[in-house]
């Protein structure tokens, strides 16, 4: 409402009532109000008849008394709609009309008191009462309207217009119930990592599974404190594994669950639990051990989940069933587990039916992996809003390298049979898988980087052209020379974040994990190759090393290490250091020998994120120091790329034999 139509209707009830000869009190305002010195003494005069009304049992019960009180307000405002009692003028109507509105209950005293209300913050929006009036506006709109969008809406106003007012805080309360109750969305200005935002912003959640492996990744605007609380199976309730993000918000078109059913989790939930609590719910199926981290730089929490599948007996293939499409702490607390049979509650699944069946295709489109690439794995959940080309497929090669096979597994040389004994093959050195009766089946091959990331840069390469081109021919010769199953993380330039290339080798139940990188050093003197695995390290050049591959920093990377050492032991590190000795060995004897130079820098271990977690023996391998002019020739030249390959590829093969076992 503009000035000059709040001016007429404030005019209005006062020219009936002097038409109608009842005018508002016993004085004109032509005789009472001419001396525009005095309107203070006649403001207070109104007040306290304000005050009488609600005091006064006899003098209250009169609506006529009440539309009295609302004369005496209005006549000062036309008396001097500039001055600086005009706005409190304003403010008094709204609050004496919604005073005669809870009093008598009439529909037009309520209009009445948000369209003053109303005036307030539109006349005067500047003055000290203006958000307090539009507080009082969402108020009523939503309790006695019933309106929560349109209440919303004056509190999104108060924080967008008054950020340092006294009612940006119950404003903002206001918001978060509204939000959790009627998943009404918060506005960016209370999200986010900027000095005014109170709210972490939690993304949907991504996972990757197969028959006995889930890896869950949950995703923020910024670091937040959580924890995390196993529930017990009680009654009808399967176990729940739910973790806590304090300070965070999500926004309601996410909140819908996510199904899985793959025989170890039945489905992720994510809600409002609180106005300031963000709720992950795993159900489970089946779990036999559970591990929780979190990463920087996104901040983003990993949930990695292990058990047995039910319903499904030993050797059979799970069938796909991918998910219909749904629309900070550095330090976290040991889980508390509750004790067997002991009544919990889940909060979460008392969020209103609308928001657990939020399910629309637009809201996050179902994406797969091509059908080469996943033969026991359920598509990953990735919603619209994250998406992009770069991050939501492996894209097929136009020269597949990648070759499946329906079992995992291959037996090993028939030599090896159940009567078999040292003395039936003298001599002969086994392997752990070959004792076992197995072989490497399946290796995972993670060329790192690619798309946004181009990793080291010099000379007019990049490292993630030249990581894939090792990857491609590695890949050749592990086919060639071993007949197994080989994946690659990208087949092309594409972007994938380090948690979900581990993801792909855990959920393909693969028998090795190689990294593939290119080092670079502020000092173009420093050449070599160099071979680590995952394990805590106090070396300065590993912790750089680590830091770069990373995206992180040196520090934070000490602060993850407190984090690893709970992580890495039952991890496969002895194995790793197994596979980093023999192929780094490889490559060094088989250049050696060639007319190619690469300087040893040895075997080291250090905290690499694309490792944490690995099922298998994992190794990163830097191959070269792009940064010096003579590492960056060999990187450069096709024929080393292949020579390169075919000595990583040597040194995998003996470790697929390896002695770990001398039969006398």
């Amino acid at each position: 409402m503009n000035r000059s139509l709040g001016a007429i209707r404030l005019f209005l009830p006062l020219l009936l009532l002097i038409v109608g000869g009842q005018p508002a009190l016993a004085t004109s305002p032509a005789d009472d109000y001419a001396n525009k010195s005095d309107l203070q003494a006649h403001y207070q005069k109104a007040k306290f008849f304000y005050n009488q009304l609600n005091t006064s049992s006899k003098l209250g019960a009169e609506r006529e008394n009440w539309i009295k009180g609302a004369g005496n307000f209005r006549r000062i405002y036309l008396a001097e709609p500039k001055s600086e009692l005009a706005p409190a003028c304003l403010f008094m109507l709204g609050r004496l009309y919604y005073d005669v509105f809870k009093k008598f209950g009439q529909g037009i005293d309520l209009g009445e008191a948000i369209s003053y209300y109303r005036d307030v913050n539109t006349l005067f929006p500047g003055n000290r009462l203006a958000d307090d009036a539009l507080y009082a506006v969402g108020s009523m709109l939503f309790e006695e309207v019933n309106d929560p969008k349109r209440a919303a809406e004056a509190f999104v106003k108060i924080i967008l217009d008054y950020p340092d007012g006294d009612m940006r805080t119950p404003a903002e309360t206001r918001l978060k119930l509204l939000s959790k109750d009627f998943g009404i969305p918060l506005p960016e200005e209370m999200l986010g990592s900027t000095p005014l935002a109170k709210l972490t912003n939690v993304m949907p959640a991504k996972y990757w599974s197969s028959k006995d492996y889930t890896r869950v990744v949950v995703q923020t605007s910024g670091p937040t404190a959580y924890r995390e609380e196993l529930l017990e199976k009680v009654g009808n309730r399967p176990r729940r594994l739910y973790i806590d993000f304090q300070n965070s918000y999500i926004e309601p078109r996410y909140r819908a669950p996510i199904p899985i059913e793959d025989g170890l989790l039945k489905r992720v939930r994510t809600g409002q639990f609180s106005p300031d609590t963000v709720r992950v719910v795993l159900d489970i199926e089946s779990i036999s051990d559970y591990k929780i981290f979190s990463l920087p730089d996104p901040f983003r929490v990993v949930i990695d989940v292990r058990g047995k599948k039910k319903g499904l007996p030993m050797g059979t293939v799970a069938p796909l069933s991918p998910p219909p499409a749904p629309p900070q702490a550095l330090q976290q607390p040991r889980p508390l587990i509750a004790q067997e049979g002991a009544p919990k509650t889940d909060p979460v699944e008392q969020q209103s039916a609308a928001a657990e069946t939020e399910q629309t295709q637009s809201a996050q489109p179902r994406v797969e992996q091509p059908e080469a690439t996943r033969p026991e794995m359920v598509a990953t959940s990735r919603p619209a809003p994250l998406s992009t080309p770069e991050t939501d497929r492996l894209t097929a090669d136009p020269d597949p390298i990648v070759v499946l096979r329906e079992e995992r597994k291959r037996p090993a040389p028939p030599v090896i049979g159940p009567s078999s004994t040292a003395s039936d093959i003298p001599g002969q050195q086994l392997s752990l898988a070959q004792q076992l009766g197995l072989g490497i089946g399946t290796i995972v091959i993670d060329p790192g980087h690619g798309g946004k990331d181009p990793g080291a840069i010099a000379f007019d390469m990049k490292e993630k052209d030249i990581v894939l081109k090792v990857g491609k021919s590695l890949a050749a010769h592990l086919r060639e020379k071993l007949g197994a199953t080989v994946i690659l993380t990208r087949t092309d330039d594409s972007f994938m974040p380090l948690e979900e290339r581990t993801a792909i080798a855990n959920t393909n139940s693969a028998d090795l994990f190689i990294s593939l990188h290119i080092n670079a050093h502020p000092s173009p003197d420093i050449r070599g190759f160099e071979t680590y695995f995952l394990n805590l390290t106090t070396n300065a050049e590993a912790m750089r090393v680590a830091a770069r591959e990373n995206a992180t920093t040196t520090h934070q990377l000490s602060d993850l290490q407190d984090i690893l050492s709970d992580i890495m032991r039952n991890s496969k590190i002895n194995e790793s250091s197994r596979l980093a000795e023999r192929v780094h060995k490889s490559i060094d004897n088989g250049f050696s020998e060639s007319h190619f130079a690469l300087k040893d820098m040895g075997v080291k271990q250090a905290p690499f994120y694309v490792l944490i977690g690995a099922e298998m023996p994992a190794i990163l391998i830097e191959i070269a120091f792009i940064s010096n002019p003579e590492d960056a020739k060999l990187l450069g030249d096709d024929q080393f790329i292949v020579e390169l390959a075919g000595q990583i590829s040597d040194g995998i093969s003996q470790y697929a034999n390896a002695n770990v076992a001398s039969v006398q």
